[in-house]
């Protein structure tokens, strides 16, 4: 019986040893990069949004500023809004993305940077009881503007070049986000930890870039390693 309990144990290491790595997001062949993206220094103070333009948004924040989205740090000073990729890595072909959602909510966009993938279907919804325009200001992809009443239905749009782009809404001045539109699938946002995770890469080297919207983009060379996670750290500082 000892002897069994010890082939056993052995079986068990080596089955965990075979699919731990599709367990934490990549199979035998892949690997992945994780990090995270911080603030140096003293963040600058977000500053209230002047609303006055549309009495509705004010009374809906009467009781909470809504503020500039332009530098978002958390703990630690993690910085949100961050793209963090994977230049000149292809997504998956066989697997068509899920529409993402674009919302117009609280007289405000959301998120506020979105990323999508070239193609990718963006589903844009207005949430408030006023009207929103919508006006992504392309330049590589085709520019347009539309107006979203209230109570109306929500529309789609996709594009078929990588760029980011900004968005402004033509009614209420206050109201930015961003568009990234990329060609790979090994993307992510970061929120106001500041952290990122990108699995199942396949084992090679890479580069990978970080894009805020108004501290610019870094770039830094990485190699991943088959059933491994390799770490990356970004770090901003204000202009």
């Amino acid at each position: 019986m000892p002897l069994l309990r010890y082939i056993l144990a052995i079986c068990v290491a080596v089955l965990a040893m075979v699919w731990l790595p599709f367990a934490l997001g990549g199979g035998p062949s892949l690997g992945i990069v994780s990090g995270i993206v911080t603030f140096k220094g003293t963040p600058p103070k977000r500053m209230p949004l002047d609303l006055t333009k549309e009495p509705a948004c004010v009374q809906m924040h009467a009781s909470d500023a809504l503020l500039d989205e332009a530098i978002v740090t958390g703990r630690g000073n993690g910085l949100a809004n961050v793209v963090v990729y994977i230049e000149g890595a292809e997504g998956d072909a066989t697997a068509a993305p899920a529409p993402a959602v674009f919302k117009q909510e609280g007289c405000q966009y959301h998120t506020h940077v979105l990323a999508v993938r070239v193609g990718q279907e963006i589903q844009i919804v207005n949430n408030d009881a006023v009207s929103h325009n919508i006006h992504p200001l392309a330049k590589a992809n085709r520019d347009w503007s539309r107006i979203q009443p209230a109570g109306t239905p929500p529309f789609s749009y996709s594009y078929e070049k990588e760029e980011f782009i900004p968005v402004k809404c033509n009614i209420h001045p206050w109201m930015h986000g961003y568009f990234a539109v990329l060609k790979t699938s090994h993307f992510a946002v970061t929120g106001e930890d500041g952290v990122f995770r990108l699995p199942e890469l396949p084992a090679g080297k890479y580069t990978i870039n970080a894009w805020h919207e108004s501290l610019g983009t870094q770039s830094q060379e990485i190699t991943v390693s088959a059933g491994e996670t390799a770490v990356v750290y970004f770090v901003f500082a204000g202009k």
